[in-house]
């Protein structure tokens, strides 16, 4: 099995290298956990994708499986919750990981590499409707998102802080004895605005002045994502 997941893999890598966005990058959340033994496979497979310019790879660790021997250094209850909502707007109860979310839309199970090139070269073709610039000096995140056309949606700007990559010795539970390495780990995730779509939208953001940022503007009640940057 392991075999076959990294023929995917390497088969995937080759898809993903002929890709060029439209305009912005495209979204990419997986949701994921240090105690679950089918995510190493995943884990590995977004590592892949992280630095890409036009990708913004987010991992999500979830608290849902701390329970079963291990705890997940990175998890937050907050990321379950996003998870839940996202599982809501699609009319299911059932969470799980490993699962990949594109662009807020399509829903993806973390090991099926040549379905996730799949969804991600879909949206490569899509320009986004909105365009997010960004700059920052130290500490402090400067936003400005405008429109390429109309829109009439409620919208959320959100902003997201990540670590590039983080190495973990699992000492007990389903990875026990494992050392994993997993990327572009999220540490923060913020409402900092919300917006209607017309005019500009500026707004200056205090963040960790070494950690990398994302900036999402997306349909309120996760809908889709319709304009993101990420900056180091």
């Amino acid at each position: 099995m392991r075999a076959r997941i990294a023929s995917l893999m390497a088969a995937t890598w080759v898809a993903f290298g002929g890709m060029a966005a439209a305009d912005g990058p495209v979204v990419v959340e997986l949701y994921t956990s240090q105690g679950c033994s089918s995510c190493p496979p995943a884990d590995k497979l977004f590592g892949e994708i992280a630095d890409r310019d036009d990708i913004i790879a987010l991992a999500l660790h979830v608290d849902y499986w701390d329970y079963i021997g291990w705890k997940d250094s990175f998890a937050s209850p907050a990321f379950t919750q996003r998870q839940r909502a996202y599982a809501r707007a699609a009319g299911t109860r059932t969470i799980y990981t490993p699962q990949i979310v594109v662009e807020g839309q399509d829903h993806v199970i973390g090991t099926k590499p040549m379905k996730l090139a799949d969804r991600i070269n879909a949206h490569t073709r899509i320009e986004d409707p909105i365009e997010v610039v960004l700059s920052r000096s130290g500490g402090t995140l400067r936003i400005q998102a405008e429109a390429q056309g109309r829109t009439t949606t409620s919208l959320v700007v959100q902003v997201v802080t990540y670590v590039p990559e983080a190495t973990v010795d699992i000492r007990r539970g389903e990875n026990a004895g494992r050392k994993l390495t997993y990327n572009n780990i999220v540490r923060d995730w913020m409402d900092v605005g919300r917006w209607d779509g017309r005019g500009v939208y500026q707004a200056d953001v205090r963040i960790p002045a070494n950690l990398p940022a994302a900036v999402l503007v997306q349909e309120s009640n996760v809908g889709r994502i319709l304009g993101a940057a990420k900056i180091d």
